[in-house]
């Protein structure tokens, strides 16, 4: 009998990193695999990106509404709770034998709670990292203790898992999934990315991605209104802005930063959601990734590509020496993008830059999957150091 995988996603960023899992276990011929849809990808004003999922061949098994049309903590409270049951209903439904997860939002410690309620083992991906800006640092760490199986980015991440009281024989260093994405995706040539997105490059590209910090009371105005301003001085760059998240304070950021694409029209392009090829495209071709994105802290270095991370959303993660930290101040960020962008700062990066795998994530995770007996993860014992 084939074994039931179910992955779990709930924003176009993850699912760019889930979907070459989903391949690899499409390609078992011992493993069936199941897809639940969630938050983000349900949701018109964050680009309905369940058309995407869709579009590329995949088949949905379900589908959990669980955002509210509010942009508060409460309201991404009361969506945790609807998440509860929509998954509950659709985890009875599907009945897999384990469930994966990747990261730290909301929804899915949504699905997680909802899985381990029923008595299904939940994997989990990236586990161990810090985000300290982010509510989601206290989901990711409930989730790592709410699940049987992990599967790490880097040695301190399994460290800190087993830390946390999980044995280190269910804790798997296998690099990042972001890394495996990279290398299997057939990435857009300039030419052919201009014609994709209908904008024309200058010689210069600014990637920007900013998403609401959650756990530190910064004013989203305040760092919006700072970073439009350095944005301003670099008159000769081709700007490309990515949609917020589902954080709470979302409206406030993605309001600023539309204005500011509608100002510059031609110069600055604003889209909902590009897609990962595209995105990881127009990471690419970027002369520096500019925001508070995870995916500047761990997609940006695979490329080698510098990133501006800005504030404190992404304070605690792994570095690299590609990685320029600023606070969300206009000169401070003006200064470090310049930095970025001359053209030795790239020179002095080492030849092995980022600490996330060398692109296998996939296939040990799999072959975990594989091997693991069911039975076994019935019950765990709390690992003492």
């Amino acid at each position: 009998m084939k074994r039931k995988i179910c992955i779990v996603t709930g924003s176009r960023a993850e699912f760019g990193q889930l979907s070459v899992l989903l391949d690899e276990i499409i390609a078992q011929p011992d493993m069936q695999a199941m897809l639940i849809v969630t938050g983000s990808h349900l949701a018109p004003s964050f680009g309905s990106t369940r058309s995407e999922i869709v579009a590329s061949g995949y088949t949905i098994d379900a589908e959990v509404e669980m955002l509210l049309a509010s942009d508060t903590a409460s309201g991404m409270s009361k969506s945790i709770g609807l998440g509860i049951i929509g998954f509950t209903d659709a985890l009875e439904h599907l009945k897999p034998d384990i469930v994966v997860v990747l990261g730290d939002r909301f929804e899915i410690f949504a699905a997680t709670t909802a899985a381990i309620s029923l008595g299904v083992p939940v994997a989990h991906l990236h586990g161990g990292e810090v985000s300290e800006g982010l509510v989601d640092e206290f989901f990711r760490h409930a989730i790592t203790k709410l699940s049987q199986l992990h599967f790490v980015a880097a040695e301190p991440y399994r460290q800190r898992v087993v830390q946390m009281g999980e044995h280190p024989s269910r804790v798997f260093l296998v690099g990042a999934l972001g890394a495996d994405a990279i290398l299997r995706t057939s990435l857009l040539d300039r030419a052919s990315f201009e014609i994709a997105m209908d904008f024309r490059l200058r010689d210069r590209l600014i990637l920007v991605t900013y998403h609401p910090e959650t756990a530190t009371g910064a004013d989203a105005r305040v760092a919006i209104t700072e970073l439009v301003a350095a944005l301003e001085s670099f008159d000769d760059a081709s700007i490309i802005v990515t949609g917020v998240n589902a954080d709470a304070g979302h409206d406030v950021i993605q309001n600023m930063l539309r204005a500011f694409a509608e100002r510059h029209a031609g110069r600055v392009l604003m889209r909902n959601s590009l897609g990962h090829r595209l995105y990881i495209s127009a990471m690419a071709l970027a002369d520096v990734v500019v925001g508070n994105s995870s995916s500047g802290i761990i997609e940006a270095p695979v490329l080698r590509v510098p990133t501006v991370n800005i504030g404190d959303r992404q304070r605690g993660r792994l570095r690299t020496a590609s990685i320029i930290d600023c606070p969300a101040e206009r000169l401070a960020i003006s200064s470090a993008i310049s930095r970025a962008l001359v053209p030795t700062f790239r020179t002095q990066f080492p030849e092995n830059l980022h600490p996330y795998g060398s692109g296998d994530a996939c296939r040990n995770i799999v072959n975990e999957l594989r091997k693991v007996k069911l039975s076994d993860l019935r019950m765990k014992a709390f690992y003492n150091l």
